[in-house]
């Protein structure tokens, strides 16, 4: 492992907990610095009075696992330095 990866790899895990739990929210876009993908998760749910919250928060879910399933090189490549923003 390169150094300063394993700082980017602990992201790893509270991105992924966000992401199952706060899905619809975006919350783990922003834990990953992805502010406009975040936004437009938030926005979603907001502007649809919650009823696209349910669409946000499958994708949440779906990434938060998918986040948690990878191994750190694999999330580190896929998410932090290549910006790999959606699933």
């Amino acid at each position: 492992m390169a150094s300063g990866t394993s700082g980017d790899a602990s992201k790893k895990i509270a991105a992924g907990i966000c992401g199952i739990l706060l899905g619809a929210l975006g919350i783990h876009k922003f834990v990953l610095g992805y502010t406009t993908e975040g936004l437009i998760m938030l926005l979603v749910t907001v502007l649809t009075c919650g009823f696209g919250g349910f669409v946000m928060g499958i994708i949440g879910l779906i990434e938060g696992i998918t986040y948690l399933t990878k191994n750190d090189e694999e999330f580190v490549s896929t998410y932090i330095l290549q910006k790999k923003g959606w699933f």
